[in-house]
């Protein structure tokens, strides 16, 4: 049902609300329709593992209230971003980390016309407050779905540099698993895990950042139609 907050969402003449009981309304036709979608997949019992957008959107509407400590906790990250630590050995990993984040890294200065300070040490890098006051203004700027997005994607990674290349789409899902999930791989590969198999928690977790990357892209994709 179209109302004035958007697309509500009803199941059996009744509006679902989300956990602050606010109505859920997605913000367009798309992500109501993927949302009706998923509730009339659901059997006896409501599994929300198999809900990827009605989570996603209930996350953008009940933190609003959040939003601006969710913002200076953003922030932090580009104190701590993943790209910007470094290791110097074994060479083998330090050369892949250049080859892979180093993109990542030049494509944050071209957008943003900021570079970003890199340490091979282990004390905590404090990036320009320049840099900070313009993120601080790009995500002011962004609406609560775009938002959450961007939440999602660098509390996933650890890295607010891969969670902005993906919003703007710069960035595809199996781009930011590479980057996020660099140094995991590079040690799958020297144990041989394709050949002796990965250890099950770590599968685990990976499959779920791969799964949520592609949910957190089709929200996006979703986003962005009429």
């Amino acid at each position: 049902t179209k109302t004035e907050d958007g697309f509500v969402i009803q199941l059996d003449g009744k509006t679902i609300k989300t956990p602050l009981a606010q109505p859920l309304a997605a913000p367009n036709r798309a992500i109501a329709d993927a949302i009706v979608r998923e509730w009339s997949e659901q059997g006896d019992a409501v599994i929300p593992d198999t809900m990827p957008m009605t989570q996603m959107l209930t996350t953008a509407l009940d933190r609003q209230r959040e939003r601006d400590s969710i913002t200076k906790h953003l922030l932090k990250y580009l104190d701590t971003d993943l790209l910007c630590y470094r290791t110097k050995e074994p060479i083998d990993l330090a050369k892949r980390q250049k080859e892979v984040w180093d993109r990542w890294l030049t494509w944050f200065d071209e957008h943003f016309e900021s570079p970003l300070e890199v340490t091979f040490g282990i004390d905590a890098l404090k990036q320009d407050s320049d840099t900070h006051k313009q993120i601080w203004n790009y995500l002011e700027a962004l609406d609560e779905y775009y938002f959450t997005v961007l939440q999602i994607v660098t509390s996933l990674t650890g890295s607010i540099v891969l969670g902005l290349a993906f919003l703007e789409q710069e960035a595809t899902p199996e781009d930011v698993y590479n980057a996020a999930e660099l140094e995991e791989i590079y040690h799958a590969e020297l144990a041989n895990e394709a050949e002796y198999g990965a250890d099950p928690v770590q599968e685990r977790r990976q499959n779920t950042l791969r799964r949520e990357l592609a949910s957190s892209r089709e929200f996006l994709s979703l986003l962005d139609q009429e």
